[in-house]
């Protein structure tokens, strides 16, 4: 246990052991999120990379999958640490940019309920490394600016691969930073090797996964191509600004605005104006490929550090600076329950009702009564359960030849990894990487697939009969309401057929 006088010198290791205590109790409600169950299963079938993501974070949830089995707490331990590390180095970097305690506490505090980073606290995404990686990569940055420590590229260089080996997004951050150190007097530190060197220690790691991409033709540009022009909405830049304030916390909007400012303009930080440049490169960049608000999440730590500074040196009075630290404190909780599944689902439906808040999708589909978050969590096991039935109803000869054809990766990740208990062969689909696994030897002799009608599967088989009805109201509309069909005979081979089935979105 840390001892008392060590937190209230470092109020920011109080705060982040606070989080990792948060997501202990709070981590294991309600159930497997989609991605959870991909990465378990791509992680199990271990490459130098994946359709759409590099090979880090399939490995994190395969391991502790493999280790813990079905404990969700387990299997997302590695996020709430990494929520952790990001609350701690935010109160680091306000302390190297001169912010006393306060400052310290306010930018952890921050971070701390910000609801962006409590999502990313609780479930195994490919998101959960990249706030520490991005907020390290600028404190290096600080450190080679102010203390001229130009060994810190290496210290950069490293945190960027890891960065980059769980998420390509981080290339967007570096890039941006690449053009602030350019535009501004750090330049000077391209003369001398440590950056190269820092550079060669980012990129090395990162040789076998785009050598992967090259030799499947890049399918993870085409994934993004996709994204941009068919399935996230274009937000306007207000529009998009008021997502990013709601999807932290609303009380610490003042606090990183301000620090945005500052970086820009006051003396004190005239030697660190290359943030500025690069969070105004960055964004200009997010708005242009009509990216998600929570991509670049991983900005605002830097942003809070140097608003908190900046803020404790204006703001003298401690009643000033209690309110502020009151309203992030009363905002994060009323907030909480839309990251952190502590409530009963019928509570928090309740509850967000009399918040007068309804779910929105920032992608071309619609949502039900659960945020996409949390209704991506629902219907996983009732649908390995219905499927395990269906299965174990057909004889056995049928059965060494019957495969689930899932729609995408959820519901294949929800047999391969859930219906394991039902005896169910792994499943197959066209989406993302169970693409390139392929049809695994079945050529459609007998084929169970969710959703469509009776006449539409009449198309390609010879006999369609229905095995029940996936019903799940918490669920994502486009997964429940649908009939699951036994095929039988299909009329064209399901191996020819394959390239057809491509689906990389």
């Amino acid at each position: 246990m840390m001892p008392l006088r060590a937190v209230l010198r470092y109020p920011h290791l109080g705060l982040a052991l606070l989080a990792v205590a948060v997501h202990l109790c709070a981590s294991g409600g309600y159930g497997y999120f989609r991605d959870e169950l991909y990465f378990i299963v791509c992680g199990t079938r271990p490459d130098w990379g994946y359709v759409d993501q590099p090979p880090l974070v399939p490995l994190i949830a395969a391991a502790m999958h493999g280790l813990f089995g079905d404990s969700l707490i387990m299997l997302r331990l590695v996020p709430a640490i990494a929520h952790a590390a990001t609350i701690a180095l935010a109160g680091e970097t306000a302390r190297e940019l001169g912010g006393g305690r306060w400052a310290q506490g306010l930018a952890g505090l921050a971070v701390l309920t910000s609801g962006v980073y409590l999502a990313l606290g609780t479930i195994l995404v490919t998101d959960v490394l990249q706030a520490p990686a991005w907020l390290f990569c600028a404190y290096a940055l600080i450190r080679i600016v102010r203390d001229g420590e130009e060994r810190w590229w290496l210290a950069l260089g490293a945190a960027a691969a890891l960065g980059m080996l769980s998420k390509y997004t981080i290339v967007f951050w570096l890039a941006a930073l690449g053009i602030g150190v350019l535009a501004t007097g750090a330049r000077r530190s391209l003369a001398r090797p440590w950056v190269w060197i820092g550079l060669a220690i980012a990129i090395l790691p990162m040789l076998p996964n785009l050598l992967w991409q090259a030799a499947e033709d890049w399918p993870f540009l085409e994934i993004g191509r996709v994204a941009v022009e068919e399935k996230n909405l274009t937000l306007t830049p207000l529009q998009f600004l008021r997502e990013e304030i709601m999807m932290l916390n609303p009380a610490v909007a003042p606090i990183w605005i301000v620090g945005l400012a500052a970086l820009a303009l006051w003396r004190r930080f005239r030697d660190l104006r290359l943030f500025a440049v690069t969070v105004v490169v960055l964004m200009a960049a997010m708005l242009a490929l009509r990216a998600k608000p929570y991509y670049p999440a991983g900005v605002y730590p830097l942003l809070l550090a140097a608003g908190a500074v900046t803020i404790e040196a204006g703001f003298r009075w401690a009643w000033t600076r209690m309110a502020l630290m009151a309203a992030v404190v009363a905002m994060g909780i009323v907030a909480a329950p839309f990251s952190l599944p502590i409530l009963p689902v019928e509570r928090f439906v309740a509850y967000q009702s009399f918040l007068g808040q309804t779910p929105h999708s920032l992608e071309h589909n619609a949502v039900g009564p659960l945020p996409q978050y949390y209704a991506d969590m629902f219907g996983w096991p009732e649908l390995a359960a219905l499927v395990g039935r269906a299965y174990h109803s057909l004889a056995p000869e049928e059965q060494a030849k019957a495969v689930f054809l899932a729609g995408n990766y959820g519901e294949a990740g929800a047999i391969d990894v859930l219906g394991k208990s039902w005896g169910l062969p792994p499943a197959i689909s066209g989406h993302n990487n169970y693409f390139l696994w392929g049809p695994r030897g079945h050529d459609g002799s007998v084929v169970l697939r969710l959703g469509g009608t009776r006449e539409e599967l009449l198309r390609l088989y010879n006999s369609v009969e229905p095995a029940g009805d996936f019903e799940q109201p918490w669920a994502m509309p486009y997964e429940t309401g649908r009939t699951l069909w036994i095929c039988r005979g299909r009329k064209t081979s399901l191996i020819e057929d394959w390239p057809r089935l491509r689906n990389y979105r």
